[in-house]
């Protein structure tokens, strides 16, 4: 089972990407027109009513009660295919870039690399699916004899792969592929080629930041707060209950109000995104040239200006939609909510062209 998989092959119809989130699913439709990916649907469903929590909170449901979430979502967004791609939750998987020795032997690489991932994967490669990816080469090397090469190790326990087949075949769709969210948010959203690009996907949970160069994953991070943790410190703040306080988020951002109370939270989630970002130019050489804000907490009205500030380098909002046919009227709508449908689009996007 290949997670990084081949991105080229031809196929026609309409194709569905699929994200599994811990508060909401969300769901991606799209069809190809003339080479173009052609946006047919789109949809959202909080998990919190589901678990008998409220909207935005993250959940710890049975693939039985995703599945029924699943399938009352495609009713409402009128989904029409059963033909999909699913996220695999970054939390729980592996990815790592390791520097293993170079063998010109394509089957000699596969042995070393099989070999050398046993000891970066902490439990018996039995109970894994492994993948891996040797990154190109960066075309500064002095012609001397290659030594080492970079490989993007990927490794998904054995139990979350069953998890999401369980899902998906309760919610009676075909699944041709499964990908870690952070190879779909970096085909939806990144869009520089070569300069180093830091990714802060805002969950419900955690943070995920990643460091992107050349489309390969160059660093990632966890950090363990999230958009949950804002709609909580709202609600204490102002005393409202959660469902509220998350409107509230949506509605006012970093503006009106006390908006203190959101900018303290996105204050630690970026401090420790900075930390990082350093880590990376130290280690590497290099500046990271641009933020890009992706997650349910990108949505956060006003984030781009407090985080462009914070940095002090360029801050994108995630746009995945720019990357699809959609009717002009829509645009307003789909660039408002784009940060939180990156996985599904670009999930959407590798099943349009696998």
């Amino acid at each position: 089972m290949s997670f990084l998989g081949n991105f080229f092959k031809k196929k026609s119809g309409s194709v569905l990407g699929v994200d599994i989130g811990s508060s909401s699913l969300k769901v991606v439709q799209l069809k190809k027109e003339h080479g173009k990916a052609v946006l047919e649907t789109y949809g959202e469903l909080a998990l919190g009513p589901y678990a008998g929590e409220e909207v935005g909170q993250a959940t710890n449901l049975a693939p039985e009660q995703i599945a029924e979430t699943l399938r009352d979502l495609m009713r409402e967004a009128k989904v029409t295919t059963k033909e999909a791609g699913v996220s695999i939750p970054f939390a729980r998987s592996l990815l790592t870039l390791v520097t293993l020795p170079y063998r010109e032997n394509p089957k000699e690489q596969r042995t070393v690399i099989e070999l050398e991932a046993r000891k970066y994967v902490p439990v018996p490669i039995s109970e894994v699916q492994l993948d891996w990816f040797v990154v190109p080469d960066s075309g500064t090397s002095d012609g001397a004899q290659k030594k080492h090469v970079e490989v993007l190790l990927v490794a998904v326990h054995n139990d979350e792969l069953k998890f999401l087949q369980n899902v998906v075949s309760g919610a009676k769709l075909a699944a041709s592929f499964y990908e870690i969210e952070i190879f779909s948010t970096i085909r939806a959203v990144v869009n520089e080629p070569v300069k180093p690009v830091m990714v802060l996907d805002i969950g419900a949970t955690t943070t995920k930041a990643y460091v992107v160069e050349r489309g390969v994953v160059a660093l990632s991070h966890a950090i363990a707060s999230g958009s949950q943790d804002i709609t909580r410190a709202i609600a204490a703040s102002k005393n409202l209950t959660l469902s509220r306080a998350e409107a509230l988020k949506k509605e006012q951002g970093l503006v009106g109000g006390d908006a203190s109370t959101p900018e303290t939270v996105f204050s630690r989630i970026f401090s420790e995104a900075r930390r990082v970002l350093m880590q990376y130019e130290t280690a590497h050489g290099k500046a990271v040239t641009t933020i890009v804000l992706t997650g349910g907490g990108g949505v956060t009205k006003e984030l781009r200006a407090y985080a462009k500030q914070f940095f002090s380098i360029d801050v994108q909002i995630a746009d995945p939609f720019a990357k699809t046919e959609a009717p002009a009227f829509m645009r307003p709508v789909l660039e408002e909510i784009g940060p939180e449908f990156a996985v599904a689009v670009g999930i959407a996007l590798r099943k349009l062209e696998s």
